[in-house]
């Protein structure tokens, strides 16, 4: 059986068009049919060449989608044919499968333990979470990533309670997701800090009660000036040294706490002032919002469903797998807050 997939041939280089052949099933790998896949900034910087050297080129890529088991390996008993399910880099249960190599007319195409921006994928069965009932394919899409890291960042990392005071700089589809898990946390007051207006707005309108513009004032300064003694959390989603020295440095000395999420460009450092630490705030890093798929993803999808994680209200915009570099391109100028490849769209003619 054979597949289109977008393939990264060389970075820095537009996403290639590509009919790969499905290789056999190893035990412990689930085949699925690709519905939905989210569109996510690190992806970008492995597009773009900003996450170092790649030895694995030319490759697959995507690590959050949701989609319908057509068939498993031997010894999978984590999901069953036509199952529905959420695909995401963050191990699970269940076996642990190096990733496959698929055939592109006799070139081999290397792919991980899951690769989502594809019609169909062999993923590795720990990568794979059953969706509960009443999850539209479309918003469980965006749980394996943005939804897991975003609130998995403020419910497990962070320890967001009522009544405390959460900023979070950088509103993409993690931040938003950020934000929407301070708000369904019951925190006190919300901020949202970006450059923006577009994922601002959204901000706003999953509950946050302040948004900064970065490009028009400076977010410590206006943080300081509100509340004077700091505040209790930050959450930094940018991915950039020079906000992550900002989240710090607005949480409130004896007990503040940043948590950084962003991925920095290969390379970069980031410069902090010692005495922050010296004044009892917390610098501390998340991988995946300390989240446990088997645990979290159910939680997630269950308050969705409620509508107290509105998942929905980050999908601006929906591309065809042949529209896959242009998705990128509007995720680069924040035009998007969570591009969508919706594996049923067509590219317009």
């Amino acid at each position: 059986m054979k597949t289109i997939a977008a393939v990264l041939v060389e970075t820095g280089r537009p996403l290639e068009l590509a009919d790969l052949e499905v290789p056999k099933l190893k035990p412990g790998q689930v085949f699925v049919e690709i519905a939905f896949s989210g569109v996510c900034h690190t992806q970008l910087l492995e597009c773009r060449g900003y996450r170092g050297a790649d030895p694995f080129l030319p490759h697959c890529l995507g690590h959050e989608a949701s989609g319908i088991v057509i068939d498993t390996g031997a010894d999978v008993t984590k999901c069953c044919v036509d199952d529905q399910v959420i695909l995401s880099w963050i191990k699970g249960s269940g076996a642990d499968v190096p990733g496959s190599v698929y055939d592109w007319n006799g070139k081999k195409v290397n792919a991980g333990g899951v690769t989502t921006f594809m019609a169909h994928a062999v993923v590795s069965e720990n990568r794979v979470t059953v969706l509960g009932e009443g999850v539209s394919l479309e918003v469980a899409s965006l749980v394996g990533c943005a939804g897991a890291t975003g609130a998995g960042a403020v419910w497990n990392a962070a320890g967001v309670r009522p009544s405390e005071i959460v900023a979070v700089f950088g509103t993409g589809g993690v931040g938003l997701c950020a934000v929407a898990a301070a708000v369904q946390a019951k925190a006190d007051t919300v901020i949202a800090v970006d450059v923006h207006p577009v994922r601002l707005a959204l901000a706003k309108q999953l509950g946050a009660d302040i948004v900064i513009n970065a490009s028009k004032a400076d977010p410590v300064e206006q943080i300081r000036a509100a509340f004077p003694t700091g505040i209790d959390h930050s959450i930094e989603a940018s991915g950039r040294p020079s906000v992550m020295r900002q989240a710090l440095a607005c949480v409130r000395a004896r007990g503040g706490q940043a948590v950084v999420i962003g991925n920095a460009r290969f390379g970069e450092s980031l410069e902090i002032d010692p005495r922050e630490l010296n004044q009892g705030k917390r610098l501390i890093g998340t991988w995946g919002g300390d989240c446990e798929p088997d645990r979290d993803f159910a939680k997630i999808s269950r308050l969705s469903v409620e509508g107290s994680l509105p998942l929905e209200r980050l999908i601006g915009q929906h591309y065809s797998l042949e529209e896959m570099n242009e998705a990128l391109a509007d995720l680069e100028t924040g035009d998007v807050a969570r591009p969508l490849l919706d594996m049923t769209r067509k590219s317009p003619e």
